[in-house]
Order: structure tokens, then C-alpha cells, then sequence
């Protein structure tokens, strides 16, 4: 009963809060590789609807490629590299947690084609709202690092990677507590200051 209130409250206070980190992050962005500064990607939240997640955008504008990122794509922009190792391009989506589409923690969400390869598996983590962080957050927090070292990256993710995620939600959803919430939110600061 206390998370949507939590969530709604600790959102409003981290956008203002961290307002002035997100205007310098946006500008930094901007003057590294133009407009936008802001990037929106399609994922599968609560009950399969698709929203749009909101990252301030580390990658150049306009490109293709694969589904996934490593460590060291060509694709990454000089800030980009930056937000993404201290990860300040995911503060916007305390903006998904404010309009709803996401809470604080809760199941990341994922891209509409690997929600439909996994479809039986997501059927029951689609009954919550997916989250900013989650155990397998803290797991995979060098995911890009563990994928560049496969010769084969999607397959990696694909294959070895999500499965282990869904594992990992399907945890979380047996234990889900305010408390496990909060333990998970400490931890995720925790694994941020001393990666």
C-alpha cells in the first residue's frame, strides 16, 4: 500500500533535487552531439501496455545497430560514455515513475520484441509496474563490460543474459515487500558509489 505513494513522493523530490544534474547533463549532451537531448524507447510495462522510457540520450542520433550495447560501441558519444558509467542518463525516468509507467523498483522494462520471445515468462511480471532498479540491476550492473567479451553479444543476452534477469524478477516478485524495496534501493546506491 505505501508504494505509489513512496514512489510518487521520492520522484517528485529527486526531479527537483536532481533537476540541476539533469539540465547540466541534457546541456552537456547538447553541446557534445546536438539535439535531442532527450531519448524515448519503446518497452512493455504493466499488463503488456508500451510506454516510452525517457535516458538522456548517449548515443549519436539516428542510428541503427543492434538491440543491445557493449562496452566500447561506436555508437556511445564522449558525454555519453560519462552518463552512462554513472548512470545519470536513467534519472529521467523518475518522470516515468511520476506519470505512472514505472515505480522505483520493480522489474526493468524491456523492448517489445524480447517481451514477445519471452512471452510465458513475462506474463506474470507484466502484473507489476517494471522499475527504475531491481535484483537484477545490482547483478548485471557491468552488464556492457560482460557483453563485450562475448564473441557473440546478443546471442549472449539473448540466450544466457535475460534468462538469468527473469530469474531474477521472478524472485522479486515472491519476496516484494516495502522492505526488500527499500534494501533494494540502498544496494543499488551502494553498487553505484563503489563500482
Amino acid at each position: 500500500m505505501l508504494k505509489r505513494p513512496f514512489d510518487v513522493t521520492c520522484s517528485v523530490i529527486g526531479l527537483v533535487v536532481l533537476s540541476p544534474v539533469l539540465l547540466g547533463a541534457g546541456l552537456a549532451t547538447l553541446i557534445d552531439s546536438g539535439w535531442p537531448m532527450i531519448f524515448r524507447h519503446r518497452r512493455v510495462g504493466r499488463s503488456g501496455r508500451i510506454f516510452h522510457l525517457f535516458k538522456i540520450r548517449t548515443m549519436m542520433p539516428g542510428l541503427g545497430g543492434p538491440l543491445i550495447t557493449v562496452q566500447g560501441d561506436s555508437r556511445i558519444t564522449r558525454v555519453g560514455r560519462i552518463l552512462r558509467k554513472t548512470k545519470i542518463d536513467e534519472l529521467p525516468q523518475l518522470w516515468n515513475v511520476l506519470r505512472g509507467d514505472m515505480s522505483l523498483v520493480g522489474p526493468r522494462p524491456e523492448i517489445p520484441e524480447y517481451v514477445e520471445q519471452f512471452k510465458a515468462r513475462y506474463e506474470r511480471i507484466l502484473a507489476i509496474r517494471p522499475g527504475i532498479t531491481d535484483l537484477a540491476s545490482i547483478r548485471f550492473r557491468n552488464e556492457e563490460e560482460l557483453l563485450a567479451a562475448s564473441r557473440e553479444p546478443l546471442r549472449e543476452y539473448v540466450e544466457r543474459v535475460l534468462p538469468l534477469k527473469l530469474d531474477l524478477a521472478d524472485e522479486y516478485i515472491r519476496t516484494a515487500s516495502f522492505s526488500s524495496d527499500l534494501s533494494i534501493l540502498l544496494r543499488t546506491a551502494k553498487v553505484m558509489i563503489w563500482k
